[in-house]
Order: C-alpha cells, then structure tokens, then sequence
C-alpha cells in the first residue's frame, strides 16, 4: 500500500535506509479485548492470575526487606460479595510510578524482572499479562495498594475495559498490601459465591507456600500437606501420600500413591503420582494430571505428559524448568516437556514394582480393577511385562484367571479362542472342560501370545488354522469316500465342511467351528459395510478379504472316537434300518445345541420336530426290528449250546 511517496534510496539505489523505519502502531483496545478476553480458555483463570499476582507480591516483600520478614505474616483472603470478588495480600505492595509502569503497561511485569535478577525460582509471573485477565470478567477493576517502602502513602488504580485508568491519592491501608476488587459482569457473577471459590482455589493454589483463606475462613483452602514438601516419618509417609491423593483427586479414590522424585540432576520434577479406582477397560482414558510451575497451577489437564497406555493414573507435578505458554494454561513441548514424559512413565513403572512389592493387598484391587487396561500396558513396556506377566487376570471362558493358571490347567498349554464364543465353539469348550481365554477382547490374544514364548509353552489358538490342527487330530483310521460323503449329506448343512477327525471329549460326537476369514469377508463384503467403515479402509479390507474363498462358512469337526459316531458307522455298515434316523438325530442335536450357545444353525423347530420323529421311530415296533431281535437270540441260544 502506498502513501505517495517514493521510498528513500542509498547511493547504490537499495531501499530500506535507516531513515525509512516507522514505528507500528497499536490498537489498544483491541490488544486489550483479545488479551483478557481470548487469551484465556476459561474465566476461572482470572482468579488463578490474580491469586498468582499476590503471591508474587508476597515473595517480592521478602527478598526486597530481609530485615522485615520476621514482621511480615503473609495472607491472601478472597472474598465473594454483592456481584464483587475481592482478592486482598499483605505483600509488597505498589507505588505511583509503579502502578503506571507495570500495573498499567501491556507485558512489562516486575516479577519477571525480579527472577532475573535475584534468581529466585518461587516467583511465578512471566509475561505481564495476568492483570489483564481481571478485565475478562469484570466490567470495572479497582486496585487500592500501599508499598511497604512508602507506608504512609496509598493509591487507587480504577479502569474500566482496561483501555483507560485512573490513580488517585487515599489513605494508606493499615498494613502494606494490596486488594483488587473485581465489579463482575452479568454474565460472569456465579463468581461470587464462596463454595465455588473455595473448589476453585483449593485446587488452584494447594501448592503456594502463602496461605490463601476464603471469606471468613481460619483455615486455607491450600492446608493440605504435600508429602514431598513435609517432613514425614517414614512409617508414616505412605499415609501422607494416599491422604494427599484423596483429597486432590476429583473423581476416583486412589488405591496406591507413589512419588516422583528427579530422575538426575538435571531434573526438577517432583510430585505424586497415584492408581485411581475409576472404571477402565482398553480405550478409555481417565488419565488426570495437573502440572504445577513453581507452586501454582498451569495444566488442569495434562494427560498427554503420561504414557498412553496409563488411562488409570492421577497424579500433580511440580516444575520450575517447564515453558508455559502465554495464557499460562498449558506448556511449550520442548526439551523439558519431553524429558518429564520420561521421567513420569519411569515413575508409574517403579511405583507399581513397590506396590506389588509393598502393599500386596493394593497390589491384588488394581488387578481386579484394571486388568484389562494392565494387559495392553505390559506389551507397551518390557518392565511392565515382566511384572505383570503371572499376576495380570486374563477373562476366560472360566472367569478371570492368570496365564499361569491357564497353562496349568492346561497341561502346559495355553488355549485361546479367536471368536467371541457361541455355537458349538462354546459346547466343545465346555466339553473340554479347560478354561479357554477370551482372545477377542482387549490386548489378550498378543499377550498371550507373548506370555507363551516367555514361558517356552504351547498357545492353542482356537479358530485359527494351527489351532484348530492340534485341537482336531486326523482319525486313526481314514473314512471312506462313501462313508464321508454319506455322513456329509447326512449331518452337514448348506456351507458347513465335514471334517472327520478325533478329539477330546470323546462323548462330543461333533463340533461345529465357523471359518472366521470367511465371516470377516462376509462382514466386509456385506453393502451395510459402506455406510459403516471408512472408503478408503473398506477399500483395503475387502482387498485382503478377497483372497479368502468364503464359500465354506464353517468345519463340521465329526469325532471319529465317540462312541456315538461308532455305533453310527456300525450300523451304517451292516446296512441297518435305524441309521439314518440316528444320524437325523445327531444333526437335531447340532442344531439344538446351537440354538443354546446363541448360534442360528439350522432350523430349531426342525430339529425339535426330528428329534420326535427320531425317537417314534426307535421306539416303534417294526418287523425288521422284531427279526433282528429273534435273530441275536437264536444265536446266543446257540452260542450258549456250544458252550
């Protein structure tokens, strides 16, 4: 954009002289709304800042009169009135000048200036911004101070939006301090109410090493004694601990607490992490961390400074080393953020390693409460694996059980079913009589997977090809082509393979296992699946689903040492009447037990109706029957005679 005229020029014809810089001009009252206004995430903020700015008073007092500290009774004490909210300190207090070049100035701030020069790390203003959040939710701030180097003087700081202000003359406060009087905005005034100030800033300042009163109160909202900062005994520090947890956490109790201490000398960190007795299970997410800078909250919600896997911890952090950002309500991810992220998923691993050690009762109601999110943790971390790896409760077909128990159970193998159960899946692992894992819920199959080669053992994966080899041995003795196809037409149905084969127990005659690729293509390939799954994650599953036949949708497994399909071959063989009703019958049985498991194989009125003609006609007497009997009695009349 031009202005007429032609920019100056040095001899060689570059612009940009010296004489051609112009200073930017400011917007105050835009500054001024998008600071206090859009700054910050939320108007509670507010209160932190200004309870923060006391604070900071306070500290300043000390380190500016040594000599008056013993004097000096630091207090902050918020209270709510009439659509007002005052925050009163005895700190150090401001004068005049001071008023117009902090107070009144956009990112001058003393404190920051202070740290610099003094090097003291309880100072928490960085920026010079908090002041401004005043105006994002009163209409009018007043600030009535007196500085403990002018006692006999005070002053009145009065503005409305921030844009402009007045200082004016008046009587100085009985002791140095200051008291800022917030008038709230309609839309702000559920502020002034004193339980909402004390929930507020009880978890705001549990730290500050000031005391902060609400109201009338004599007792701090931040009286909590924080377990690293006492001395404790140590017979009683875990107490301290799980006291301090109880009444910082929000939502769950905690079942253990555990520190976090600096990891090296470079480290500052410091705090409680706990187990929170909050319902979990693989996905869900009830990570809760507040991260503190130098005694005052900065993160409400910290989660992403926890592992992932970690949906079960609590805790609060305390750091002087972390970056926040402008609005102070969250941190730079820079090198200290990621060294924390270590330091913190050291401290949960080490932490439950002394719970299991330690406190075995804790130690048995976190595996009871989280040992579904405790499954896929021990695959994120190899330590955590090796702790966990017999203690971890796994769901089987038998309850919660460990893989020890499994594998025991097992005769040193480790079953596990790749379906959700049902149909004559359910029946053969009832038969079994082996508790079975549950291998499609949350990270049980890879772990598993994992605990078997940990342990050298067998893991039979039920549904899957090598599983269902070792599950279902080939028969002794292969079954003729026209026996099978016979025993197929007889007890097979539509997309159902008949697989003689020998298995346990021997009194299952049969066993029905769905193909479980060809369910899945049956799923993907299904038109409801468009609506469903993503294009292009539909594209990429049927691309793989397509390499599957899909035409046979289940194994009918026909156990050859049953004594039932004996007899039923028997008979087949010497040309018996009654085999084909036996067989009909076998198949209503199929069907039956189907139905029970929750599996729609075949036609359930059918089969009841088969099994009724099925016992009418072995019960009926005909004359074939009648022959065949005189025939075994004449024979063992002369069978008896020979002998």
């Amino acid at each position: 954009m031009s202005d007429g005229h032609e920019p100056d020029r040095t001899p060689g014809g570059t612009p940009g002289a010296p004489q051609n810089l112009r200073t930017t001009e400011v917007d105050l009252g835009g500054l001024v709304s998008v600071l206090a206004t859009h700054l910050y995430s939320t108007p509670l903020v507010a209160l932190r800042e200004l309870v923060q700015n006391a604070h900071d008073s306070h500290t300043r007092r000390r380190l500016e009169d040594p000599d008056g500290a013993a004097a000096h009774t630091p207090e902050i004490r918020v209270r709510a009135g009439a659509r007002t909210v005052s925050i009163e300190d005895t700190g150090a207090g401001l004068t005049e000048p001071e008023i117009h070049a902090y107070l009144a100035t956009v990112g001058t701030g003393y404190t920051r200036l202070l740290r610099e020069v003094t090097g003291n790390e309880e100072l928490i203003g960085a920026f010079g911004l908090g002041f401004l959040s005043a105006f994002s939710v009163a209409d009018e701030v007043t600030v009535t101070t007196t500085s403990h180097r002018e006692p006999g003087q005070g002053h009145r700081y009065r503005s409305r939006g921030g844009e402009q202000y007045s200082v004016e003359p008046v009587a100085p406060r009985r002791t140095p301090g200051t008291v800022v009087e917030l008038a709230l905005k309609a839309e702000h005034a559920q502020l002034a109410d004193e339980h909402a100030l004390r929930e507020v800033l009880g978890r705001y300042c549990v730290l500050l090493s000031v005391p902060v009163y609400v109201g009338d109160d004599e007792k701090p909202v931040n009286a909590i004694p924080v377990p690293w900062r006492e001395p404790v005994p140590s017979t009683g520090l875990y107490a301290a601990r799980m006291d301090f947890a109880a009444a910082f956490g929000r939502r769950f109790e905690p079942l253990t607490a555990f520190p976090l201490n600096p990891a090296d000398e470079g480290a500052d960190s410091v705090g409680l992490l706990w187990v929170q007795d909050g319902g979990t299970y693989g996905s869900s997410d009830n990570r809760d961390l507040a991260v503190y800078l130098r005694g005052m909250l900065l993160a409400d919600d910290a989660r992403d400074l926890l592992p992932s896997w970690a949906g079960f911890i609590g805790g609060v952090v305390e750091s002087a080393r972390l970056t926040p950002t402008a609005s102070r309500e969250d941190l730079q991810r820079d090198e200290h953020y990621r060294a924390l992220q270590q330091e913190l998923t050291d401290a949960i691993v080490n932490g439950l390693y002394e719970t299991a050690r330690l406190y075995p009762s804790a130690w048995r109601r976190i595996l009871a409460r989280h040992g579904q999110d405790l499954l896929g943790a021990a695959l994120c971390d190899d330590r955590l694996f090796t702790l966990l790896a017999d203690d971890v409760p796994v769901p089987t077909s038998q309850g919660d059980l460990t893989a020890g128990a499994l594998r025991a159970a097992g005769n040193g193998a480790v079953h596990v079913a790749l379906g959700s159960g049902g149909g004559f899946e359910e029946m053969l692992y009832r038969a079994m009589q082996v508790p079975i894992a549950r291998g499609d819920r949350y990270a049980v199959l890879p772990f598993l997977r994992r605990y078997a080669q940990l342990r050298d053992c067998r893991i039979i994966e039920l549904g899957a090809e090598s599983g269902n080899r070792e599950l279902f041995r080939d028969p002794q003795t292969p079954l003729p082509a026209e026996e099978t196809a016979w025993l197929a037409a007889a007890l097979a149905d539509p997309g159902e393979q008949l697989v003689p084969a020998r298995f346990d127990p021997p009194g299952l005659p049969l066993v029905l296992v769905p193909d479980r690729e060809a369910e899945l293509k049956a799923r993907i390939e299904d038109d409801a699946a468009d609506a469903r799954i993503p294009s292009a994650a539909l594209r990429l599953a049927r691309a793989f689903t397509a390499r599957t036949d899909g035409t046979v949708k289940a194994r009918l497994y026909l156990n050859t040492a049953s004594p039932a399909v004996r007899d039923l071959l028997a008979a087949y063989r010497s040309g018996h009447t009654g085999s084909a009703t036996a067989a009909g019958l076998l198949r209503s049985l199929k069907v039956i037990m189907a139905a029970a498991a929750g599996s729609a194989a075949g036609d359930l009125t059918a089969a009841l109706a088969g099994v009724g003609t099925a016992v009418a006609a072995l019960t009926a007497p005909t004359e074939a029957l009648s022959v065949e009997l005189g025939t075994l009695l004449g024979n063992d009349e002369r069978g008896e005679d020979a002998r």
